[in-house]
């Protein structure tokens, strides 16, 4: 026996008995097998889910249709229940939906950095306003808008482009202000406001919804190729007669409308409403949005669904003073 045969000391006493005992006997293809030992998975707790995550799941998947329907049905009946209740709910609604619809509007344009608190001001006293006064009322706080938007500009560190700023400022307020105080203006008519500004609503959303489907179905001559390059000529007939039909329609019941009177208003309603649509689409691609926003879920933002709307309630206020007052 040579010194090599003998085994170093391990001092670990006891050890080989319990071996022994246990019956640890190492295969040595085990000691070929080289694994590479497991990661340890770090233990992360997971993120609550949100409501609208636990509404998804519970939902089951539905096609795009379903989906933008499932959501508008609600907004429609917010939209029947203020203008069914009218007055200041009404007011309160609009002033809401004005200032949702400047936000949106100052966050497309934010490289521009417009003025926000004169603007935020500026829609809701429109929209008070209209309520408490008339169309020379408006007028008088819009033009308030440009000393409070002079003060707040001028006290800012840098006025490297402030011409622009307050021209972005001015343009949001005017569009948000207008359209917002002028369906407080046509609600608040005698008698038969809330009737009139159904028949523009429904006029509106009829004259989009025939658009799109005669532009789905026949449209092939485009008319807007750099401002909406899904606009067709068959798209804007289709939407003109179907705006005039729908504010028809809604005439036949009700007997203090004539008929002719609710087809030329109809007819005006029909011209006004792709130009709200092709007004704000100009600005979105001008600025480089999609979407306004996703206060509308699959619709879009506020602006995205409403954008005809700003522009048929003023054109139906003053058709509807003209043809029913």
């Amino acid at each position: 026996m040579t010194l090599e045969d003998i085994d170093p000391p391990s001092f670990q006493f006891g050890r080989e008995r319990e071996e022994r005992e246990q019956g640890f006997m190492p295969d040595p293809d085990d000691l070929l097998d080289f694994e590479e030992p497991a990661e340890i998975e770090e233990v992360t707790e997971e993120p609550r889910p949100s409501a609208r995550s636990r509404l998804q799941r519970l939902m089951p998947e539905m096609s795009e249709t379903t989906s933008r329907v499932v959501v508008a049905i609600p907004w429609i009946a917010f939209a029947i229940a203020i203008v069914g209740i009218g007055g200041g709910v009404f007011t309160l609604a609009m002033i809401m939906l004005g200032v949702l619809g400047l936000r949106e509007y100052f966050r497309m344009a934010e490289s521009a950095r417009p003025i926000l608190l004169p603007g935020y001001v500026t829609v809701a006293g429109m929209v008070i306003a209209a309520h408490f006064g008339s169309s020379f009322q408006i007028l008088l706080v819009f033009a308030c808008l440009f000393p409070a938007a002079f003060v707040f500009a001028a006290v800012r560190r840098s006025h490297e482009l402030i011409t622009t700023s307050l021209a972005f400022t001015v343009l949001g307020v005017a569009w948000m202000g207008i359209g917002f105080s002028h369906a407080v203006l046509l609600r608040d008519l005698p008698l038969h406001g809330g009737a009139l500004l159904i028949d523009v609503l429904v006029a509106t959303f009829l004259s989009d919804t025939a658009a799109y489907a005669a532009g789905r179905l026949f449209g092939s001559r485009k008319i807007t190729p750099r401002i909406s390059p899904n606009k067709t000529l068959e798209g804007l007939i289709g939407g003109f007669v179907g705006a005039t039909l729908g504010f028809w329609f809604a005439g036949l019941y009700q007997d203090w409308l004539p008929g002719i009177d609710a087809l030329l208003m109809g007819m005006c309603i029909a011209v006004v409403a792709p130009i709200g649509d092709l007004f704000a689409s100009m600005l979105k691609r001008d600025l480089g949005v999609k979407d306004t926003g996703r206060l509308f879920g699959p619709h879009g933002g506020l602006i995205d669904r409403l954008d005809a709307v700003l522009f048929t309630v003023v054109a139906g206020y003053y058709v509807s003073v003209a043809f029913v007052y």
